[in-house]
């Protein structure tokens, strides 16, 4: 097996059942993600609880589950703002080019000279922390990569000879760009969004883990993180359990994006 299926094949088998675990917690869970019991605190993995308890009794393995449904909420919301913004700004750059385009990169290269992470450190302080505004600050984030990506597949499609025979017979350039640029460029957006998936993913785990991110009562793999580590000695379950959902979900989107970029390149 080539080192493209394989990546292809791992990357798709870590994200397919880390979403089966997470459409699993809508319906289920052993325990009340909330649930405290302080008796029990720190207890180590056992029938009653897979994964042991947290420093407030709750149960580790149930938390986990509710914290899959922040990771893939965040992550997908977050693509949706970075995707719709970055095609409006990286398909008219792209499309029109000249002054428009100078403009436009002129703007996302000033983003980008920022650090992402610091970029949305700098945004959730000014807006305040929480769901919404963590999406919304990693959406932000992402838009300067989709835009790029976006115009690059614009220049180069827009060159095309069937392009330039429609604009010949008078086709507007919303039929242009939706009907023979956007089908074309399709895979770099796939590719792009599985790896930004996981930039967003670990992104919020990062300001989850500064405190900047979800904040408590919420389940977040980051602020558990952050949590665990008080207890590292006493409990290595809760951090190493905790630090290695975020590593599996962060490695499978990485690898189902590199197996796709290995397939959309070859078919170029």
């Amino acid at each position: 097996m080539q080192r493209k299926s394989v990546s292809l094949y791992i990357g798709s088998l870590l994200t397919g059942l880390l979403f089966l675990m997470m459409i699993v917690s809508l319906f289920w869970t052993p325990y009340e993600a909330n649930e405290m019991d302080t008796s029990i605190a720190l207890e180590s993995p056992s029938w009653a609880h897979p994964f042991g308890t947290d420093n407030f009794g709750r149960d580790i393995f149930s938390r986990i589950l509710e914290g899959s449904k922040t990771a893939f909420f965040v992550g997908f919301t977050s693509i949706i703002i970075a995707l719709t913004f970055g095609f409006i700004i990286g398909a008219i750059s792209g499309y029109f080019g000249g002054m428009i385009d100078e403009v436009l990169m002129r703007i996302i290269d000033a983003i980008l000279s920022i650090p992402g992470i610091l970029f949305a450190i700098m945004l959730v302080t000014v807006f305040s922390t929480g769901l919404q505004n963590t999406i919304l600050a990693l959406g932000v984030m992402g838009i300067p990569t989709f835009a790029r990506v976006i115009r690059s597949g614009f220049i180069q499609v827009k060159e095309y000879e069937f392009v330039k025979s429609s604009k010949a017979k008078g086709a507007g350039p919303l039929r242009i760009i939706f009907k023979h640029i956007l089908p074309n460029i399709s895979s770099q957006i796939i590719v792009a969004s599985t790896l930004f998936f996981s930039a967003a993913v670990l992104a919020e785990s990062g300001l989850s883990y500064l405190g900047l991110g979800i904040q408590p009562p919420d389940a977040s793999w980051g602020r558990m993180l952050s949590e665990a580590q008080i207890y590292m000695t006493v409990a290595p379950w809760y951090i190493g359990i905790t630090g290695m959902f975020i590593t599996l979900l962060v490695l499978g989107f990485n690898l189902l994006g590199d197996g796709l970029r290995d397939i959309s390149d070859k078919k170029i």
